[in-house]
């Protein structure tokens, strides 16, 4: 099993991208499952337009323990197995706590065993990364981190503290950085200041994603690209990112 977790600034595209990787990973005949690791719960929106998907800190809240995984599952575009996990009362709780109970509820259902996936992917928050926000990179789920980033300043910024999270955890035997996504802005000098940031860390570009007025229009109809417009280069762009990634896990 492949398990891979994306992280990035709030607004950098990184739900977009990582529903367009899952999207592309099923048409290479792969089984895969997505996880939401963020409060809002719209990582997988564009998977499964027209299946409403509870979160797992609601069925938590609501139901405590009396559930079950299909209850917490859904299955989208490709047989992607789509999974929220939600988060707190506004104003009351820890968005992290959200994240920890979809992992151990995952775990505890027997989610693994049923969808039996071959690529896990961990859609993450990473303005914090403390508390639930790193559980991802704890041992046991996934096994590299990919940071996605524009060369906005504040992005840059979140993508190097990501790094820093990801490089202090790498005694514990928790994941490793994978690698950096630019999905660009066309800001001044991008790449210079991308490939700037992955000099400090140690790391590279394992994959550029041009902007692309296809990326709206495919979610204003509620689906990917790969879905909406399967022949188009942004398309064929996020197809490229995938076999980029599956290099990174010797496959």
């Amino acid at each position: 099993m492949i398990k891979l977790a994306v992280y990035g600034k709030g607004g950098i595209g990184k739900s977009t991208t990582v529903s367009n990787m899952s999207a592309a990973f099923s048409e290479m005949g792969y089984k895969v499952m997505q996880i939401g690791c963020d409060p809002k719960a719209d990582s997988t929106q564009s998977l499964h337009k027209d299946v409403k998907l509870n979160t797992v800190l609601d069925l938590v809240r609501e139901r405590k323990n009396d559930f079950e995984l299909s209850d917490m599952t859904c299955e989208g575009f490709g047989g992607v197995v789509c999974v929220e996990a939600g988060g707190p009362t506004p104003g009351v709780g820890c968005a992290g706590r959200g994240i920890i109970a979809a992992l151990e509820k995952l775990k505890e259902k027997g989610a693994y065993e049923k969808y039996n996936p071959d690529i896990v992917i961990y859609d993450v928050l990473g303005d914090v990364v403390c508390g639930g926000f790193s559980m991802p990179m704890r041992e046991g789920y996934a096994d590299k981190v990919f940071i996605i980033t524009s060369g906005e300043n504040m992005a840059i910024h979140a993508a190097a503290n990501i790094a820093v999270a990801v490089d202090n955890f790498k005694d514990r035997g928790y994941a490793t950085l994978g690698g950096i996504i630019l999905n660009k802005r066309n800001v001044k000098n991008e790449l210079e200041k991308v490939e700037e940031l992955c000099g400090d860390i140690n790391s590279q570009i394992v994959a550029t994603l041009e902007r692309s007025d296809m990326v709206t229009a495919a979610e204003d109809m509620g689906k990917t690209v790969i879905e909406a417009f399967p022949d188009s280069d942004m398309a064929n762009s996020y197809r490229a990112l995938c076999k980029a990634v599956l290099e990174q896990f010797s496959l």
